[in-house]
Parts: C-alpha cells; structure tokens; sequence
C-alpha cells in the first residue's frame, strides 16, 4: 500500500503533517489515517501529493517501488541506545564541539561503530536547528528543533541539565518533567521514534521563560 509512501516522501520532503494538511486543505487527522493506511487518498489528492512531494503518481502508487535504494533498514533499539548516549555526549554536555561547515552554525559530532550523530543549529535567544543520525554512511533519523527565550530569567545551563535527562523511552529532548530550584521543564510529545512531535518549555516559579517545538522520526 502507498500509505508508507506518504509517510516516507513527507518526511524526506521534511514536512510536519500539520503542513502536508494546510497544502492539501484538509485535516492533520486526514493524513495521519492516510499514512496508517486507515483511508485512502482520493485521485485528486493523489495529483497534489505528487506535486509536493516532486515526484510521479506511478512512483506513488506503485508497489515495487523499493526504498532500500534510498535508505536502509535499522534496529530501532540500536539506533535508539546510540542516539540517546550521543545526545548525552555532546551539546548537554557541552562536549564533542566541532568547527561547522556553514556561516554562524554550532555543530556537535559522535560517532561509534557504524553510527554517526550530528546536531547543527543557528542562533541563541532565538534558534533553530537540526539532528541527524546516519547508519554507514545512510542517514537513518532526523529531528528539527527550534526555541525561543521569552526573558532574562532563562537559564541555558538548566536547560543542558533537562536535555542530559533524555533517555530510551523519550529519545528527544529532554523528559516529561524536570525541576530544579525555581525552574521547571516541561515536555510534551506524541507519537514514536518513527514519527513524532512535541513541545519544550521552562517555567521560573510561574512565569514562562522559555518555549520550544520538536518533531521528525525514522527517515527510509
């Protein structure tokens, strides 16, 4: 069935599925039944889809189609016992800073076995930014992020504190909830490693400081 297919150019076309809907004026509910393969796209849709994602209905639609020629298969818990011990090892941890390829970008690098991390992002108070994961030299899991600091009270060490808490079961940010003297951390997400979104925030006390947004998942 073509609904992997969806799922998979609207990914690599780095699309939410909140923009995919606003594309194709429908609901965010309407391409997350397509994507499980609950509906299916009408041909009209089929057009536009094809339109946006660059490439053929038959390429689309057609069951030989193989990924394999553009990604290649993972074990999830390998690559998620990678990801979290890189994350640990790098900007959270103020470690493993490399000098960045493109103007006014930080960079941070770990590699092990066959596994190659990658976290690049631009700006401070106001940010955005990119994880990626290769497997041999195939890139496997990608996240973008970005935030905003909301006042001077904002701490950027607290905020390395909550990322260094991620761990196996949320292998994005930082957990659910994490607190320290007067801030707190909040995260809140939904769905897997596959595909994911969620929201980041630090409260002082009461007042907000802080706010950020996540999402992405497997790339095939």
């Amino acid at each position: 069935m073509y609904n992997d297919k969806i799922l998979y150019y609207r990914k690599k076309n780095m699309l939410t599925q909140e923009e995919l809907a606003e594309k194709l004026c429908v609901s965010r509910q309407t391409i997350t039944k397509w994507e499980k393969g609950i509906i299916s796209p009408g041909l009209e849709y089929l057009i536009d889809l094809s339109r946006i994602f660059g490439i053929t209905i038959d390429r689309l639609i057609k069951e030989d189609d193989c990924f394999a020629e553009e990604g290649q298969k993972v074990d999830t818990n390998h690559l998620i016992h990678f990801l979290v011990k890189a994350k640990k090892s790098t900007y959270a941890a103020k470690s493993n800073k490399i000098e960045a390829a493109e103007i006014d970008a930080h960079e941070y690098a770990y590699h092990e076995d066959t596994y190659q991390y990658y976290d690049t992002f631009y700006g401070s108070l106001c940010f955005s930014g990119q994880e990626k994961v290769y497997e041999s030299n195939h890139i496997c899991w990608i996240m973008n992020y970005c935030g905003k600091v909301l006042n001077d009270h904002f701490n950027g060490d607290f905020l390395k504190e909550a990322l260094l808490q991620v761990d196996e079961q949320r292998p994005f940010r930082g957990p659910e909830i994490y607190a320290r003297g007067d801030y707190t951390y909040l995260s809140r997400m939904s769905g897997d490693s596959n595909d994911f979104q969620g929201t980041e925030e630090i409260y002082d006390c009461s007042r907000k400081i802080y706010e950020g947004l996540y999402h992405g998942g497997r790339i095939k």
